[in-house]
């Protein structure tokens, strides 16, 4: 840290030939402001100018996207990271189930037997197709509605989705089984 000298006459002399001459200010017409300015929220302002950025400008993951028709359920404590490999199709589907061509009674029946031995067997994830129904008579999904409430219903089952478009889209879905 170095020591304030005083300037010499000499160093004084040559400021003032520099400046030239000076007239002093009078402080009558000056308002001062007393006390702080208010303070800009700069990083708010900031915030909210990223978000609308990102809401125009940012590509949207399909997974994150809903149409009406996809099927989506999670138990109370599962996490959203979770849910969310499971949505975008993260997770390993070790095992898969074709329901196609089934009554609702014969797929109840092959459900419980499949999420069951699926369970025996250590698979976490597995994918079950229900189809879309276009081939049933009001060309409406019958086993997608009867699905949604069976795996509701399922112990062992801790969230299902929709799965992606490559894997059957809304006519399959991704079931997440307890360990």
């Amino acid at each position: 840290m170095t020591k304030h000298r005083e300037p010499s006459d000499e160093e004084k002399e040559l400021f003032r030939s520099a400046v030239g001459p000076v007239k002093r200010l009078r402080h009558d017409s000056i308002s001062q402001v007393k006390g702080r300015p208010a303070p800009t929220p700069v990083q708010t302002r900031l915030d909210e100018q990223q978000v609308i950025k990102d809401m125009l400008f940012e590509e949207r993951d399909p997974a994150d996207m809903e149409t009406g028709e996809e099927l989506l359920y999670a138990r109370p404590g599962l996490q959203h990271g979770v849910m969310r490999r499971l949505r975008r199709g993260q997770l390993c589907v070790t095992a898969a189930l074709d329901l196609h061509g089934m009554t609702a009674e014969m797929a109840k029946r092959a459900v419980a037997d499949f999420l069951r031995e699926a369970r025996l067997a250590g698979n976490r994830c597995v994918r079950i197709i229900h189809g879309k129904g276009r081939g049933s008579r009001l060309g409406q999904p019958v086993l997608k509605r009867k699905l949604d409430h069976w795996l509701r219903q399922r112990e062992e089952v801790l969230a299902f989705c929709s799965a992606r478009p490559v894997d059957g889209g809304t006519g399959a879905v991704y079931v997440l089984l307890k360990r």
